[in-house]
């Protein structure tokens, strides 16, 4: 029995010093920063591993973690750079102070975005189709406009200044966009219209855009149905940069010299600046641009001037502060269509015109902390204040308040995220388009998704938004009784992906997204006409429902120092109760309604590479996309409201070709741009009888259009840059909806210096 007892005492004893061995083996610390080996900017949110345990980095780019007695193998990573694994060694109750830095990849598929899953990822992991522009691209063809670059994507189109996505949008004449756009990740969408006005972006300070294809509304909410166009701004460097941009461009006489009305020049021409700086623990970039075109179709010129400020200020290593904040004001003179296409194309019917002096603010204050366990709370924040005065009667005011609060944890040990946010939004309209009368929009949400790796290859994320929208307004507008029953409205969206990473360079995708769009003031109330055809409110007006599916592949791959990826995804989407204006009677014109169920399926194909391509440096995007858009149901009434009398939704091109392609030689950099769209083949019938021309010109130019754009730049110095960019050289003569013709053959020389 004492011997028993012995035994056991002894075990215990020995069970006690091996946990005092083991609890002063781990209490050894290693502390360190992580930076970009380049630039030497910190590296926020870099993932840092010692066996199973883990941390990221903090707005410093440093990080803590415990580590056993001995040698440790640490390793860090970080999306868009080379993953680094090194050895440290510590003693007993050591905290041992280190620096890494990363180098940042060459390979595509390893660029760095945010939008598909609110936190940074590698393009492909993501679960959806996903593209991104670089700001060199932008630069380098003179787009003045965000929307300039975004259609080079393949897959996204333009049609009236709205964005389309593999064909889910049409063209609703400025009120209501089934695609959302945001800067940094905040929407900013005329909140009364739904609509984008492209000329708020501050094209100077862009960093990159990420285009999402497919509803994305279970994270970002209702106007994301169709995808998502997020603008990601840029911040200071460790080194101040100044940079300023000068263009200037001369437009050609059309081919038919008959259809030439001007004897000055027409022209487009503009400066663009910007400064980066940090100043100790503050972050600031401004910039602005002020721009005039003198269009050569007439009464279409326009002059504006933008200023943009952000600053962020590093309050602790784990908290931080700041806001950005844009002031855009412009003189804008536009036509709905034009006189006579035969005889005055480039001029406008006068019962169209309109001149529009709109003033628009936003500023966005946001707040960032990491806490002690590596959770993420950001609040974002905005108020966007639109002040549009018109020539037409139709001003309107609106005064937009938005907050997100988001909450974000990585566990690094679990392969897992998850991310969860509430969201609250007012806006206050004031419009004599709508009823002359006020109206108060509000939106309330809360979402979650979560993100798991399974096996290191898996990657799985499913998501949940629950979303409320209220408008007040009025019990009648003229004269219409306006039901509170659809004034207020709630519905939850799902989605869910994968992505599996079948190869060293293969990713596998699949997804299924939900989405919903709650319609805007502008589609319930608007009361205006279109060159004396009225456009009546409908407070009868309902959501459009939707889902989104599609199966996509991305293969990496590399021949000699040249490599990219091809992607290639088939898609499918249908949307419930779809929203469009129509031509209802002769008496109220057009309204919104919801016109049906449609499906629209297709295939979507790109390829992207970077590198020497046979000696030559070389950059490469191109795409093919194919879209077939129907109703479920083509009823007569569809039938006879269309230019078409077979089955087609209005104003989409079947087909859609584009390739840019640049290489570099020495100093020199040559590029070529080329767009082929198919021919629109349906839209509004009414339109062939009031615009004059119309009919003929779409009869003699049914095969579409064909763009061709290049570009030569010579590199000075590493200050100094100087470009000559041709836009539509062959001088073509199209239209991208009915009724306004595109400007002739575009040469412009641009200038930057660099600080």
């Amino acid at each position: 029995m004492r011997l028993q007892l012995l035994f056991r005492g002894s075990l215990l004893a020995f069970g006690l010093v091996f946990l005092s061995f083991c609890a002063t083996a781990q209490s050894a610390t290693i502390l360190g920063k992580v930076l970009d080996e380049n630039t030497k900017e910190p590296l926020i949110s870099a993932t840092v591993k010692v066996g199973t345990s883990g941390t990221v980095t903090d707005f410093d780019g440093q990080f803590e973690v415990a580590a056993l007695e001995g040698v440790n193998l640490l390793e860090i990573s970080y999306i868009g750079y080379e993953t680094e694994v090194i050895e440290v060694t510590v003693k007993a109750n050591e905290s041992k102070t280190i620096e890494i830095a990363l180098t940042e990849t060459v390979n595509l598929l390893q660029t760095a975005t945010v939008t598909s899953g609110r936190y940074e990822k590698a393009l492909g992991e993501a679960t959806v189709s996903l593209d991104v522009i670089k700001a060199g691209l932008i630069e380098s063809t003179n787009a003045t406009a965000i929307d300039q670059a975004i259609e080079k994507i393949p897959g996204v189109n333009f049609v009236g200044g709205q964005a389309n996505i593999r064909g889910g949008s049409g063209f609703t004449y400025g009120a209501g966009s089934r695609v959302l756009l945001l800067v940094n990740d905040l929407p900013a969408l005329q909140s009364d219209a739904g609509t984008s006005n492209w000329g708020d972006i501050p094209i100077e300070s862009v960093e990159q855009v990420e285009v999402i294809k497919g509803a994305a509304s279970a994270l970002y909410g209702s106007s994301a149905m169709n995808g998502i166009i997020n603008v990601r701004t840029s911040y200071a460097r460790s080194e101040p940069e100044t940079k300023i941009s000068l263009y200037g461009g001369v437009y050609d006489a059309p081919k038919d010299k008959s259809q030439k009305w001007w004897n000055d020049t027409r022209y487009d021409a503009g400066v663009l600046f910007s400064h980066k700086q940090k100043i100790k623990k503050l972050d600031l970039v401004f910039g602005g641009r002020y721009a005039q075109q003198k269009d050569v179709r007439e009464h279409s010129d326009n002059e504006s001037g933008r200023v943009s400020l952000g600053m962020r200020y590093r309050v602790t290593d784990r908290f931080s502060i700041g806001f950005n904040s844009t002031y855009n004001q412009s003189d804008n003179q536009s036509y709905f269509y034009w006189r006579n296409a035969g005889e005055n194309i480039f001029q406008p019917d006068t019962t169209t015109l309109s001149n529009s002096t709109p003033k628009r603010f936003f500023i966005d204050p946001f707040l960032a902390y990491f806490d002690k366990k590596g959770n993420h709370h950001k609040l974002s924040t905005r108020y966007f204040s639109i002040d549009n005065k018109s020539t037409t009667g139709t001003d309107n005011f609106s005064d937009l308040y938005y907050g997100n609060y988001q909450f974000q944890r990585k566990l690094e040990d679990q392969n897992l995220v998850f991310t969860g946010g509430l969201v609250a939004a007012r806006t206050d309209v004031r419009a004599p388009l709508y009823g002359d009368t006020s109206y108060v929009l509000t939106n309330n949400a809360a979402y979650v998704q979560v993100e798991k790796k399974l096996f290191d290859r898996l990657n799985i994320s499913a998501g949940v938004r629950y979303e409320r929208n209220k408008i007040d307004a009025p019990s009648t507008v003229n004269d219409l009784v306006v039901p509170d029953s659809l004034n207020e409205e709630g519905k939850p969206i799902f989605r869910f992906g994968m992505n599996y990473q079948a190869g060293r360079a293969t990713y596998i995708r699949g997804s299924w997204g939900q989405g919903y769009r709650f319609p805007t003031i502008a589609e319930k109330f608007i009361t205006t006409d279109l060159g004396g055809t009225p456009i009546s409110p409908n407070p009868n007006l309902g959501s459009e429902t939707g889902w989104s599916t599609e199966i996509g592949l991305k293969q990496g791959f590399q021949v000699s120092d040249w490599q990219g990826f091809v992607d290639v995804a088939g898609f499918w989407m249908e949307y419930e109760d779809m929203i469009e204006f129509i031509l209802t009677n002769v008496f109220t014109g057009f309204s919104a309604q919801n016109i049906g169920n449609t499906v629209i399926k297709g295939i979507d194909g790109s390829v992207q590479g970077q590198g020497k391509l046979f000696g030559i440096p070389t950059n490469i995007l191109a795409g093919y996309t194919y879209v077939d858009p129907k109703f479920k149901d083509f009823t007569e009434d569809e039938r006879l409201r269309s230019s078409a009398d077979y089955n087609i939704l209005k104003y989409r091109s079947k087909h859609t070709f584009k390739v840019d392609v640049e290489s570099q030689f020495g100093k020199w950099n040559v590029g070529v741009g080329v767009f082929r769209n198919s021919h629109i083949e349906a839209i509004d019938g009414i339109f062939n009888t009031i615009i004059r021309g119309l009919r003929d010109f779409r009869a003699e130019n049914d095969n579409g259009f064909f763009l061709v754009n290049a570009r030569v730049g010579f590199q000075a110095n590493e200050h100094l840059k100087i470009a000559f960019i041709g836009k539509n050289l062959t001088n073509e003569l199209y239209t991208k909806r009915p009724g306004l013709v595109e400007p002739t053959r575009l040469w412009t020389m641009r200038v930057d210096y660099k600080f």
